[in-house]
């Protein structure tokens, strides 16, 4: 959006820490994409490592991404997330940003950065470079939405601790307090998001 755009919707539209979160329906603009096939990682191999950027959209494709609200008229101007080839986009922008690292002490899946370390000293450096890197490509963390010196933490719906990595126990309980499925698609979706927590079924 232009920044005179961003202003006056800030004033209109605050979450309570002060910070907004538009929700675009994107769907008719999704139905006439080409997607971009970019592979988002599987898992299981992000979990396997553990043992100045901005994504502007195209001048000629801002009016594309306009909306109203009865404050006004606004297009983005750079990529909002909604927009079906969002995350692969943002996917391939943040591991080229980390390229030198991943592998080495950083695993990132879209928006989520875990750094890793085997001492204190080494995660002390690690954090300061992933900072740094952040900063100088103009990328920003959320301060209240990150989580530093962990010794156990939960991504990506598994919990990773000196004792291994395991599924989050609320990841299984939701799945035993599902409700009963009805239908073929319950049963496809439901299987889908097993799959992804659980491994494939046998």
């Amino acid at each position: 959006m232009a920044p005179a755009e961003l202003r006056e919707l800030k004033t209109q539209l605050q979450e309570l820490d002060g910070t907004i979160w538009l929700c675009i329906d994107y769907r008719q603009l999704n139905k006439v994409t080409v997607r971009n096939r970019y592979p988002l990682p599987r898992i299981d191999d992000l979990f396997d490592q553990l043992k100045g950027a901005k994504l502007w959209v195209r001048e000629e494709d801002v009016p594309k991404t306009a909306f109203r609200t009865r404050y006004g008229h606004y297009e983005f101007l750079v990529m909002p997330f909604g927009l079906t080839n969002a995350p692969a986009a943002f996917m391939d922008l943040i591991n080229r940003v980390f390229r030198r690292y991943l592998d080495r002490f950083v695993i990132v899946f879209i928006d989520d950065i875990l750094v890793y370390s085997k001492s204190q000293n080494a995660h002390m450096k690690h954090l300061d470079i992933v900072l740094k890197t952040l900063r100088r490509r103009q990328l920003y963390a959320k301060f209240s939405k990150c989580q530093f010196w962990l010794d156990r933490v939960s991504f990506l719906g598994h919990v990773i601790s000196t004792k291994g990595i395991y599924v989050d126990p609320q990841k299984i309980e939701a799945v035993v307090n599902w409700p009963r499925l009805t239908s073929v698609t319950e049963i496809r979706s439901f299987l889908g998001l097993t799959s992804v927590s659980f491994g494939s079924p046998p």
